[in-house]
C-alpha cells in the first residue's frame, strides 16, 4: 500500500475506506470486508453514528492496532474546549482504542479555535498521532494555523473531477498540509459513471471509471477514501497502482472541472446554518 508522509512524520495510507452514510446495522460487516480485502485506513466520524461498529470490526479483524490507520472527526456541536475533550473520550470509548491516528475538526463553523486547542492538547499528550480539519477553505485554514501552535497535518476536502480544488491543492502543497479527498466520486452526481472522457480513458487502460478517478487523485498526491458497500467494488477501488495516467489524460480530466460542488454550496447561508446548528446529541 502506497503511503504519504504527513508534516509531523506520521505515515498515512494513500487510499482508505470511508463509512459515511453506511447503515449502522451493516457497518461492522462492511468494514470487516474492507479490512479483509486489504484496506488499512478507516475513516469515520462522530456524526456518522457508527464509530462503535467500526471499533467492533477493528477488534475482530485479527490485525494489530498499528496496522490500521483510524480517523474520526469532532462535530461542530462539541467545539467548545471542554466539550471537545469529552467528545474525544466518547469517540475513543466507542471505537475501543487507546490512541487515534488522525482526528479532524469536521466543519469550519462554530468555535473551532477552542476545538483546535483541545485537539492540540490531545496531540501533545500522545493520544492522537496527527490532527487536521475537514472542509476548511484555504483562508480559514491559514488563519487557524497562524494563530495556533500545531499546524494541521490534513485538510479533507470535497475533491473529484467536477470540483478539483486546484487552488486549494496548490496552497496545501506549499504549506505541507496533506490534501485528502472526500466524495471522490462526487457522490454519483453529474453523471460521473457515464462521463465520456472518463469512460474513454478507462477503456484505454482496461480499467473502470472508478479506477481512473482514484488514480487521477493519487497522481495529484491526494489521499482518497472511497466508500462502497460492495466487496467487489472494494477490491476494484484498491486496483489503482498497476497503471499510470498520461500527461494528456491528466489534462483531459482537468478539463472537466466546473469549479463548484454538485453536492452542496458551502457559501449558501441556509446550508451553513443547517450544518452549523445540527446536533448529534442532546
Amino acid at each position: 500500500m502506497k503511503q504519504v508522509r504527513l508534516n509531523n512524520g506520521v505515515m498515512m495510507p494513500s487510499i482508505g475506506f470511508g463509512v459515511f452514510q453506511i447503515p449502522v446495522d451493516e457497518t461492522e460487516r462492511i468494514v470487516s470486508d474492507a479490512l479483509e480485502v486489504g484496506y488499512r485506513m478507516i475513516d469515520t466520524a462522530a456524526s456518522y453514528f457508527n464509530e462503535e461498529q467500526v471499533g467492533n470490526a477493528l477488534r475482530h479483524s485479527g490485525l494489530k492496532r498499528e496496522e490500521v490507520f483510524v480517523t474520526t472527526k469532532l462535530w461542530v456541536q462539541d467545539y467548545e474546549y471542554d466539550d471537545a475533550l469529552r467528545a474525544f473520550d466518547l469517540s475513543m470509548k466507542k471505537l475501543g482504542l487507546d490512541y487515534l491516528d488522525l482526528y479532524l475538526l469536521h466543519k469550519p463553523y462554530g468555535n473551532y479555535y477552542a476545538a483546535w486547542r483541545a485537539a492540540e492538547r490531545l496531540y501533545r499528550e500522545g493520544r492522537i498521532r496527527a490532527i487536521g480539519v475537514t472542509s476548511f477553505s484555504s483562508e480559514r485554514l491559514q488563519d487557524l494555523f497562524l494563530h495556533n501552535e500545531v499546524k494541521p497535518a490534513v485538510n479533507q476536502l470535497e475533491t473529484h473531477p467536477f470540483f478539483q480544488q486546484q487552488a486549494a491543492n496548490t496552497f496545501l502543497r506549499h504549506e505541507g498540509i496533506q490534501h485528502e479527498a472526500w466524495a471522490p466520486f462526487a457522490e454519483g452526481q453529474s453523471g460521473i459513471w457515464n462521463n465520456p472522457t472518463l469512460k474513454a480513458i478507462a477503456a484505454r487502460h482496461g480499467k473502470t471509471v472508478g479506477n481512473v478517478v482514484l488514480r487521477w487523485l493519487n497522481q495529484r498526491n491526494i489521499v482518497v477514501i472511497p466508500k462502497t458497500v460492495s466487496r467487489e467494488r472494494m477490491v476494484e477501488n484498491l486496483s489503482i497502482f498497476d497503471f499510470d495516467l498520461t500527461d494528456e489524460e491528466m489534462l483531459a480530466i482537468a478539463g472537466l472541472d466546473t469549479g463548484r460542488s454538485p453536492i452542496y454550496d458551502d457559501m449558501d447561508l441556509q446550508t451553513v446554518k443547517g450544518i452549523g446548528t445540527y446536533k448529534i446529541h442532546e
